[in-house]
């Protein structure tokens, strides 16, 4: 059974994301990317610090931190990287390209997540659906990016 809350939550980060690279890919024109890629950092720290003292979450799980596996701090450098990249490139390829390869990179990847069961993830067993839904998402990202 799919967990109607949990999906709209991810369309609504899908469509976030989308509205994000095109604020940062503005803001960088203007800045510079890499500067563009600070101050979006900055304001997401300043944002998830209000958030933690407003909402009374506090700090006492930050003594976990050495609970965590070593590849789970990865996920700062790759938001550096994701950042960075979709500043550089909606400018030149367009938002509509972007986010479409950006897509059909997330989706294969996250396929070959689920099912080796990386990074501590649970594991699903591939189908030969996903084979189709893999190449579908190939034909329809041709068509997009032609």
């Amino acid at each position: 059974m799919l967990n109607w809350f949990s999906l709209s939550l991810a369309a609504l980060a899908g469509a976030a994301m989308a509205v994000q690279g095109t604020l940062n890919a503005a803001l960088g024109k203007v800045v510079g990317i890499w500067e563009s890629t600070l101050i979006v950092h900055l304001i997401g720290t300043v944002t998830v610090l209000i958030i933690i003292i407003a909402g009374g979450i506090g700090f006492g799980n930050l003594a976990k931190l050495t609970q965590a596996p070593w590849y789970a701090y990865v996920g700062g450098l790759l938001n550096v990287v994701i950042i960075y990249a979709v500043v550089r490139v909606i400018p030149q390829i367009g938002v509509g390209n972007a986010t479409t390869a950006i897509i059909a990179a997330q989706i294969i990847t996250a396929l070959m997540i689920d099912n080796l069961g990386l990074f501590g993830m649970r594991k699903y067993v591939f189908h030969y659906t996903d084979i189709v839904g893999i190449l579908l998402l190939a034909i329809g990202t041709r068509i997009l990016l032609n």
